[in-house]
């Protein structure tokens, strides 16, 4: 079995969550995350974006720039960027299979990025965090600069059922000499509680938040043309203009208010996939705002409410619902719904963006 092959059979959840495997793998790998500097993401929506733009600032300021991000859109080695190209991901995996037992399948990609990007000496790298913060896998860089973009209500069985309990979770990254960046000011007193050197409020853009962070860790002003020049996979991503066809992978309420609020003004048929941990009625109630037509379908994730049981919670928010269980086909049908002069939108999880992208 290959490496990537390999790496896809692991167990994505732990059973126990905890910093001690990670630590234990990246000690047998010559602790690779003390060879850079960092600027560690995190928080609800807009990690990836950010992390991206921060990335792609520091490398048009001359720095050789690791990014980390999760999930993937096409493809695994997209995770895993040096100077905005993605890695060997075969090879980046080889270097860390031996040491690997028992580690969990983010904990092994996460060791993979940082041998990465200490063989390839980078001089910073931007990693977004997993699954909130303290018990993340990557909670194991002690970043220069730390990224709050927003707090939602989101895993709450894992992270506490109120935003201030996720906060604290997400700010436990926080490490005394940490400069942080945040989004939402309510939060300043939890970031400076948990020991951060400054805080800088700026506007919760994810190209506002990436030019602080970018700013924050060179200590000058950058250029913003190559955050503002960046596209990244699977938000906002206009995959066809006649007949409009946008693809985001907003996978929660906040994700898909922030989405309606720039999408272009028409009437959409929707295709949707929800991942059943998510407020599924909510997130319905707000995508009905865009049109009256959804094509239910379900990602290959575990997680994902199957077809017709997303319909079926749909059919009190849309005047049409189709289930459709293979993804490429809900899209084909949503296409010949919407018709020639229409508009699609394919939305709700990036898992969903992902099966696509693999069928392509």
């Amino acid at each position: 079995m290959d490496n990537v092959e390999w790496m896809k059979g692991l167990s994505p959840w732990p059973e126990e969550f905890g910093l001690a495997r990670m630590e234990r793998l990246l000690a047998d790998l010559g602790s690779p995350q003390r060879a850079f500097e960092s600027v560690h993401i995190v928080g609800t929506n807009g990690k990836t974006s950010t992390t991206l733009m921060t990335a792609a600032l520091l490398h048009a300021a001359g720095r050789h720039v690791g990014a980390y991000v999760s999930p993937h859109v096409r493809g695994w080695s997209e995770r895993i960027q040096v100077d905005g190209v993605e890695i060997d991901l075969d090879a980046a995996l080889a270097r860390v299979r031996p040491h690997a037992a028992g580690a969990t399948q983010f904990e092994v990609l996460t060791a993979a990025a940082f041998a990465a990007f200490a063989a390839a000496a980078v001089d910073a790298a931007v990693v977004e965090a997993g699954l909130g913060g303290r018990y993340d896998a990557t909670n194991v860089i002690d970043a220069k600069v730390v990224v709050l973009t927003n707090v939602s209500l989101e895993h709450t069985e894992v992270l506490g059922d109120t935003r201030e309990a996720i906060a604290a979770e997400k700010l436990a990254v926080v490490t005394p000499r940490a400069r942080v960046v945040i989004g939402e000011p309510e939060w300043e007193p939890f970031a400076r509680a948990a020991g951060a050197r400054s805080v800088e409020i700026v506007s919760s853009s994810n190209l506002a938040l990436a030019v602080a962070a970018a700013e924050a860790f060179l200590e000058e002003p950058v250029d913003t043309a190559a955050a503002m020049a960046l596209r990244v996979s699977g938000r906002l991503e206009r995959r066809s203009e006649q007949p409009l066809e946008i693809w985001d992978g907003a996978h929660n309420l906040a994700g898909v208010g922030y989405l309606i609020a720039r999408l272009p003004s028409c009437a959409y048929t929707i295709v949707a996939s929800i991942l059943r941990d998510k407020d599924a009625d909510a997130m319905l109630r707000a995508l009905s705002q865009l049109g009256g037509t959804l094509v239910a379908t379900a990602s290959d994730n575990p997680r994902a409410i199957p077809a017709g049981e997303l319909a079926s919670l749909a059919r009190s928010s849309f005047d049409r619902v189709e289930a459709v269980d293979d993804p490429g086909a809900a899209v084909a049908r949503a296409r010949v719904l919407a018709g020639p002069d229409g508009a699609v939108l394919v939305t709700g999880s990036l898992y969903l963006l992902a099966s696509l992208s693999l069928d392509a």
